[in-house]
């Protein structure tokens, strides 16, 4: 249904969806991983494609950066195409020593520093969890493929550049694994609407030792995320998660 920021048709969307941030990105891993990718969105040149996984019907779409983009177009997906799983695919910047560029991070929950989910939740602090069960199946796809996965808790910012000149350490103090900019928001519009949300990053960045991908290292070098998140997304689907599919 077309919308502001959407101008797919009915139907054209798929009830699972990947989310990278970069709308050049979803259209290389609709291109290069999905067979019979059809594009169906370019409002806004925010691409976004459906097409086909081992026969799973998946859609994948840009939604931009930073909590509010994301939002913008996950709540559409949700209340005018009924999607029902979405993981957020996306690169982060590691605060834990012992990531590398590359590496895989699997979000369990989100802090974040945007007032976002305070408004959504009444002003008090909510928890921003992934949905358990896709979560499951993001960590067994994984593992089915030999790829380590870092599991816990990552931060959703609001500032790309700046921010407080503390942070890196006071994250690795509390355990967080690496910095964001999506996950906490699209993790309690999930909840609020009983739907299924996950988020699978890539190390492109390293906050403590300041190394980091180039542009065209963001764009392609989340292939075996995305293989890992479609092999997810096809075994939640047979209601296998955690194990190989039917």
């Amino acid at each position: 249904m077309s919308s502001i920021h959407l101008d797919a048709a009915a139907g054209s969307i798929a009830d699972a969806v990947l989310l990278p941030g970069d709308p050049l990105r979803a259209e290389h891993i609709a291109t290069t991983l999905l067979e019979r990718p059809l594009r169906v969105n370019g409002e806004r040149n925010m691409l976004g494609f459906t097409g086909e996984w081992q026969g799973l019907r998946v859609s994948v779409l840009g939604t931009g950066m930073g909590i509010p983009s994301t939002l913008i177009y996950a709540t559409e997906l949700i209340q005018l195409h009924q999607v029902r799983r979405l993981v957020r695919l996306g690169t982060c910047g590691a605060i834990a020593p012992s990531l590398g560029l590359g590496d895989l991070v699997l979000a369990t929950a989100a802090g974040t520093d945007s007032a976002v989910n305070r408004h959504r939740f009444g002003g008090m602090d909510l928890p921003a969890a992934a949905d358990l069960r896709l979560t499951a199946a993001i960590a067994g796809a994984a593992r089915r493929r030999g790829l380590p996965l870092a599991t816990g808790t990552v931060f959703s910012t609001d500032l790309f550049h700046g921010g407080p000149p503390g942070l890196p350490g006071l994250l690795d103090r509390m355990g967080i694994l690496a910095v964001e900019m999506e996950a906490a928001g699209l993790f309690a519009l999930a909840a609020e609407h009983r739907v299924a949300a996950a988020a699978l990053l890539t190390v492109s960045d390293h906050l403590v030792d300041q190394r980091r991908y180039g542009a065209q290292q963001r764009r392609t070098g989340l292939d075996d995320a995305a293989r890992v998140a479609l092999d997810a997304l096809l075994a939640a689907a047979a209601g296998n998660p955690g194990s190989d599919p039917a």
